[in-house]
């Protein structure tokens, strides 16, 4: 089984000193943190993506897919460009394009299909096989005020379906 799959964890995200809610209380991967549920692995994802949010406004950065995964898959450790050129493509949005912070239920549809891509590239998983109510529950889980709000648009849109 696919590792970020296994760990409930589809974005990979490393182990570190933060106590993310939904961990498994026994983790057994070295390397990333394991959750109970997809739901807190995404959770736990649109929470980084948030910080990165808040960090890039500190910084005088634009919130954009590029400079999100510079962040998320810096050059040191991975072929960055390709993986900004994947989603980009996957998700149908433009690399410089200023994007909503993510507790801004209106930048659900751009992120939500960036969160798709992230996952088919860390799993290798094709998109049509990635847990999209998963990503759902995760952002529910991660901003809690903006359930009502993203079910609402979930109503209307469907995301998904014109991939």
């Amino acid at each position: 089984m696919i590792r970020g799959i296994r760990n409930n964890n589809p974005l990979n995200i490393r182990r570190s000193s933060i106590h993310w809610q939904g961990a498994r209380k026994e983790q057994t991967d070295k390397s990333f943190v394991q959750f109970e549920t997809m739901a807190y692995g995404y959770r736990a994802a649109w929470k980084i993506l948030q910080t990165y949010y808040e960090r890039f406004c500190m910084e005088g950065k634009a919130y954009t897919v590029r400079n999100i995964i510079s962040r998320w898959a810096p050059p040191a450790e991975n072929d960055t460009e390709a993986y900004v050129k994947n989603v980009l493509g996957m998700a149908s949005i433009g690399g410089k394009e200023k994007l909503l912070p993510p507790s801004n239920v209106l930048s659900y549809g751009r992120l939500s299909r960036m969160v798709v891509a992230m996952t088919c590239i860390e799993c290798g998983i094709a998109y049509d096989k990635v847990d999209t109510e998963a990503i759902a529950q995760g952002y529910k889980l991660a901003f809690p005020s903006n359930q009502e709000k993203l079910d609402e648009w979930l109503l209307e849109e469907d995301e998904y379906r014109n991939w």
